[in-house]
């Protein structure tokens, strides 16, 4: 059992300063840290990283900063592990907490503002978002919207995605034939 662990702290340099690890050693921590990170996150949530809130993305930078340094031995390997581990696990605490209890949800997550409502603008949820026309109109125009009539409802989400739900178009009479007595009505639905 001596050799086996003498050999895994050679082979990743565990007693090692970060200056002189070398490239095999870093090489087989990144590989590591890899396959460990990557199994711990399936384990945390399937959403974590797939549609991104402020919560995730903050969870994501601290992941990163902290395994880094398990890579690169500027943190002890297997601590550096332990705490992403436990930030994991405070992430799926909380996001249980989250769905159990929506006060504490809107605390971490954040709420949803209605930005626009039946083609108008709300200036004062625009505000509080910090969101100006231009942003707005960015959003918009990626959905393919040109203007504000054919918006029933644009949310900004928690995600800081914008959702449209579009009005239902009018529909408008095109052309009226009258042809051997009997009329015809062409009309389009849409712009």
């Amino acid at each position: 059992m001596d050799q086996v662990e003498e050999f895994v702290r050679v082979a990743l340099g565990l007693e090692l300063e970060s200056r002189d690890i070398n490239v095999l050693q870093m090489g087989l921590r990144a590989a590591i840290v890899y396959v460990v990170t990557v199994l711990m996150v399936r384990l945390a949530k399937k959403r974590f990283m797939g549609r991104a809130t402020a919560f995730d993305v903050i969870l994501g930078i601290m992941i990163g900063s902290i395994v880094s340094r398990a890579v690169t031995g500027n943190a002890p390997f297997l601590p550096a592990l332990v705490a992403t581990a436990v930030l994991l696990g405070m992430h799926w605490v909380f996001s249980g907490l989250a769905m159990r209890w929506h006060g504490f949800g809107t605390m971490v997550e954040g709420k949803p503002r209605v930005l626009v409502r039946k083609g108008n603008v709300d200036v004062q949820a625009m505000r509080t978002t910090h969101m100006t026309d231009h942003d707005l109109w960015e959003d918009l125009r990626g959905k393919g919207i040109s203007c504000l009539e054919q918006v029933e409802e644009a949310r900004l989400e928690r995600s800081g995605k914008l959702s449209v739900i579009k009005a239902d178009p009018e529909p408008k009479v095109v052309e009226v034939t009258v042809r051997d007595s009997v009329q015809t009505v062409r009309i389009s639905i849409g712009t």
